[in-house]
């Protein structure tokens, strides 16, 4: 049965996060009144400080996977890890615990256990800084991408397969990205086909579409383009979205998110993310 591939140390799987750093990403979320961009940031730090907590024993970090940061706009495309880092394509999870960018003193609102909330300073691990400049060459990064898995697929042809998650809220300035985004889904580890997750993210939220199945109506070619190119939702993802988010999803549905807030973009990489739940 297609993904059901134990996850361990000497059968890693990995994540590949694919962002969009062009300059509409300066736009501010209504939401959180903050850029895109650094609202993408905080969640891409914080989903890397998650996975290298699941994966922490007792003798220390487990490499069940590897991660990378790809980032596409003005500077092209290329691996968006800052510090030690800086110009890997996919890392250990192990190094990443090891070697954030830097430490980050941030505030949180926690309980005072009477009732009321309080501030209280917690450090915060740094690996990826927003960025947001240029145009969209999203074929291009498509391409890297495709470069990358199959790499990792030529080392780890039995692994859980790979799952790419690509956020953007623009159109590709480079071209039609759907031949890339084919070939990507096409490769396969013998457990089953790339899982590709296309997150559009708007700034306010206008008419979010989530998880939709063959039946959708979408509101332009852009958008058809992205629903086309993204993977169906295996089975397991659906469970996730039904028992933790409430989200009763068809057979049919995508891993396709269009003009989605932050708070769904993160639910939306919640589900993505969510085989390290079968790590052994």
């Amino acid at each position: 049965m297609a993904y059901s591939a134990e996850i361990s140390r000497n059968n890693p799987s990995c994540f590949l996060f694919v962002i969009d750093q062009s300059g509409s990403m300066s736009d501010n979320y209504v939401s959180v009144g903050k850029p895109k961009s650094e609202a993408l940031a905080d969640v891409i730090n914080r989903m890397l400080q998650q996975l290298v907590i699941k994966c922490a024993k007792s003798e220390g970090v487990r490499d069940y996977y590897n991660v990378g940061v790809i980032g596409y706009g003005a500077n092209g495309v290329g691996p968006a890890f800052g510090g030690s880092l800086s110009g890997k394509n996919l890392v250990p999870i192990s190094e990443i615990a090891n070697n954030p960018a830097r430490i980050e003193e941030r505030t949180k609102r926690v309980s005072d256990g009477a009732g009321g909330l309080v501030d209280t300073s917690v450090k915060f691990p740094i690996w990826f800084d927003p960025t947001a400049n240029g145009g969209t060459p999203m074929t291009e990064a498509f391409r890297k991408a495709n470069t990358i898995i199959a790499d990792w697929l030529s080392s780890n042809p039995n692994c859980f397969p790979p799952v790419v998650i690509h956020i953007t809220d623009g159109e590709s300035t480079d071209g039609d990205p759907t031949e890339e985004m084919n070939k990507l889904t096409s490769q396969a580890s013998n457990d089953g086909n790339v899982i590709l997750f296309n997150l559009h993210t708007n700034a306010r939220s206008v008419n979010p579409i989530s998880f939709p199945g063959p039946e959708v109506q979408l509101p332009d070619h852009y958008s058809e383009k992205l629903f086309n190119g993204a993977s169906l939702l295996p089975s397991f993802m659906r469970n996730v979205a039904a028992q933790e988010f409430g989200l009763n999803l068809s057979d049919g549905a995508k891993a396709f998110v269009l003009n989605g807030d932050i708070d769904l973009i993160i639910t939306a990489i919640e589900i993505g993310t969510r085989p390290s739940l079968q790590l052994r």
